[in-house]
């Protein structure tokens, strides 16, 4: 038997709080073999959490095993505050859900899952290097990068515009394993090129430079200092800002900027969404779900959009990307049919049913993968999301920010949104030294 129970979008405090916020949050206890409690995020496609319930379900009956199932909003920092209250009151789920750096905030408290991503690694071939950088700590699997959730931050443009203005981004980017000339000629300089026309065109770029709720911009404008070497923190936890990559990163970006929204640095991550969905903006960088909005409020809209990879810098081309995992408290009474239950959902057949109900969002980190159809022919218009996993033709690599450092230091400049803080102050006229002393006395306090 399976008991599902979502748990209401109520707002949350953030993860500095979790402690203080600790009588505020449900904690079950109390469980006996046989039984099995998992918390979920809860997909912002409501078909997510069902075909999810369903297979969870179908395996509970196949083990008789008692499974309750909790779908738990990331909205307010809820997940994230959820799970490190269970890990300092050491009772809660048996399977937790953390995403990005989420893992390394409460390695401490998780059962090391080496064996079982041996077995999974074996199965569905290599995970890509952010989301071992993200699930590793101690030399050991804390958690399993899982498909639900997951996903990159590609461009997204409106077909129609960039066509008009000489660019044919279906071409650039077919629905064909293909590497173009137009791939290789689709840089940063281009970028800002058309994001000059776009803003006299009035039809703005919408690329955010705002703070903890914009964690879409956080990702693309790592992507941009990735692409360019501008490291803000090595992984010696030197400070890089005086470094000539960052000098040059910031020339370009001082002049990129003033093609961003006179808005971009108060944008949230719903920012980009609206802007796209009602056809005020030829390009964000979003996972498919503007894209899936604007099928069902603005057909007309996305049926003109076209999802493809990113620019490439001096140093490469590199794709935001978005991490989820499974994990399985050391706390835990039920590790074997956790660990169990964990390597049902990412066999294939579940992992690729899971994406197809969500229209190809849920993209797996693991290399044998990526050759679900649902990309191919979701449409309108046919294949128009893909380019949204990284192909090897793509020639690019996953992107998360900061993570050139060291997770403990990378985080704080990750939540502090120092990247653009720095994009923000060029955009607000401060110069490019004065920009890299505020960076330097910053990050001072994260490496001491």
């Amino acid at each position: 038997m399976v008991k599902s129970s979502p748990i209401t979008r109520r707002g949350a405090l953030k993860l500095g709080a979790a402690a203080t916020a600790l009588p505020l949050v449900h904690i079950r206890s109390g469980r006996a073999a046989g039984k099995l409690s998992v918390a979920f995020w809860d997909h912002w496609v409501p078909k997510g959490n069902d075909v999810l319930q369903s297979q969870v379900n179908d395996w509970a009956k196949q083990n008789q095993v008692d499974v309750t199932v909790d779908f738990i909003t990331g909205n307010g920092g809820k997940l994230q505050t959820t799970g490190v209250a269970e890990s300092m009151a050491k009772t809660g789920h048996d399977i937790f859900t953390f995403a990005q750096w989420d893992v390394h905030n409460v390695a401490q408290a998780l059962a090391p899952v080496d064996d079982l991503m041996k077995r999974i690694i074996a199965k569905n071939g290599a995970v890509n290097e952010i989301a071992t950088y993200l699930a590793k700590s101690q030399g050991h699997w804390a958690a399993v990068p899982t498909t639900t959730g997951t996903q990159t931050k590609p461009p997204c443009a409106r077909i129609s515009w960039f066509k008009k203005n000489g660019l044919d981004v279906q071409a650039m980017y077919p629905v064909k394993p293909e590497h173009t000339a137009l791939q290789d000629a689709w840089t940063y300089d281009e970028l800002m090129k058309y994001a000059e026309i776009a803003k006299k065109d009035d039809m703005t770029f919408a690329l955010g430079l705002g703070g903890f709720t914009n964690t879409d911009g956080i990702d693309q404008v790592g992507a941009m200092f990735r692409a360019y070497g501008a490291a803000l923190v090595d992984k010696e936890g030197t400070i890089q800002v005086k470094s000539d990559a960052m000098k040059q990163f910031l020339e370009f970006a001082q002049k990129m900027v003033k093609f961003y929204p006179d808005s971009a640095p108060s944008f949230d991550d719903a920012s980009n969404n609206r802007a796209l969905i009602s056809g005020k903006s030829a390009l964000i960088f979003n996972p498919p779900s503007a894209w899936a909005v604007a099928k069902r409020d603005a057909p007309q809209v996305a049926a003109d959009c076209w999802t493809f990879s990113a620019p490439s810098g001096p140093k490469g081309r590199f794709v935001p990307v978005l991490i989820f995992f499974w994990g399985i408290w050391s706390f835990s009474q039920n590790k074997k049919p956790a660990a169990e239950l964990i390597e049902y959902l990412l066999e294939r057949k579940q992992a690729e049913a899971r994406s197809n109900v969500v229209d190809g969002y849920d993209i797996p980190p693991y290399a044998n993968m990526l050759d679900f159809k649902i990309w191919e022919t979701v449409e309108p218009p046919p294949g128009t999301v893909y380019n949204y996993p990284i192909r090897p033709w793509h020639k690019a690599e996953p992107s998360l920010t900061a993570s050139e450092a060291q997770p403990d230091v990378a985080v704080q400049i990750y939540n502090r949104a120092v990247h653009n803080n720095m994009l923000a102050q060029l955009k607000g006229g401060k110069s490019i030294p004065e920009v890299i002393a505020w960076a330097q006395n910053e990050l001072e306090g994260f490496v001491r």
